[in-house]
């Protein structure tokens, strides 16, 4: 592995764990959801360093898009059915 991807991977090893903390130390749900979609997409552009594009692609779509989108959602719904 050349230097430049190991700089690049550390760097994104330390966002991860910084996002990481973030997500569960946040009190606010949106930043929690937020810091946790930040986490699966740099995790997806990991894999994409790591020569894995198709679990990277993946990891994008799924982990940082849909399942953010999803908490979101019920989030919103959530909240919209305390009121009734």
């Amino acid at each position: 592995m050349s230097p430049l991807l190991t700089i690049m991977t550390l760097l994104l090893s330390i966002a991860m764990i910084g996002g990481a903390w973030v997500a569960i130390r946040s009190f606010s749900l949106p930043m929690a959801i937020l810091a946790a979609g930040l986490v699966s997409l740099l995790a997806s552009v990991m894999f994409l360093i790591l020569a894995a594009p198709d679990v990277a692609m993946t990891e994008a779509a799924i982990g940082s898009g849909l399942t953010t989108f999803l908490f979101f959602f019920v989030l919103g719904r959530v909240k919209g059915g305390e009121d009734d």
